[in-house]
């Protein structure tokens, strides 16, 4: 799952998720997004939930941008203990969403597939969402980037599953190969 490699305090107190994203609010990287309708915390298993329908709906084409991370430590107190005596311990780790903060990036795949799948993401998570397209224009160049490198990795798959692997035996314990015998017998 998720989470930060270290942090500067243990728990922290709270952020608040009310009122309008300024920053993450426009599909930056691919040519679908996922954008938050309400503000909430999402925490690092509902990340990785949405995320692995992405990578099944897409069959691992395309790419797919997580725009969110989960910084922030929610604590809990154990189950029967009295009040006081301290905050509790991190429990999980939960990103900050705020209104109209764009949360999953997908590119290189038909629309249809992108919509369905980003359709499908937002089903994961618990806030509204909804599926975006990109506003601003894609160039042409990063277009026939991005198809090139989708074109380059299905090429290395298809070139991946042609190899053939011929074992050579060579200590003498084994049973040597045909093309071994055909040369001593000659």
């Amino acid at each position: 799952m998720l989470q930060p490699k270290r942090v500067k305090y243990r728990r922290p107190h709270g952020l608040r998720y009310e009122g309008k994203a300024t920053k993450g609010n426009n599909v930056d990287f691919g040519e679908f997004g996922l954008v938050a309708l309400e503000g909430g915390y999402i925490n690092d298993h509902q990340i990785e939930s949405a995320r692995i329908v992405l990578a099944r709906y897409t069959d691992r084409m395309g790419k797919i941008w997580i725009r969110i991370f989960p910084h922030l430590a929610k604590t809990k107190k154990p189950a029967e203990v009295r009040m006081g005596s301290g905050k509790g311990s991190p429990e999980s780790w939960v990103a900050v969403v705020k209104k109209g903060r764009v949360l999953f990036e997908i590119g290189g795949v038909s629309e249809k597939v992108a919509m369905e799948a980003l359709h499908q993401a937002g089903f994961k998570l618990p806030i509204l969402t909804k599926v975006v397209k990109r506003t601003k224009a894609l160039s042409e160049a990063d277009r026939l980037k991005m198809e090139e490198q989708h074109a380059s990795s299905l090429e290395a798959i298809e070139a991946e599953d042609q190899i053939v692997i011929e074992t050579v035996s060579d200590t003498g314990n084994d049973t040597p190969a045909p093309e071994a015998t055909t040369k001593e017998g000659e």
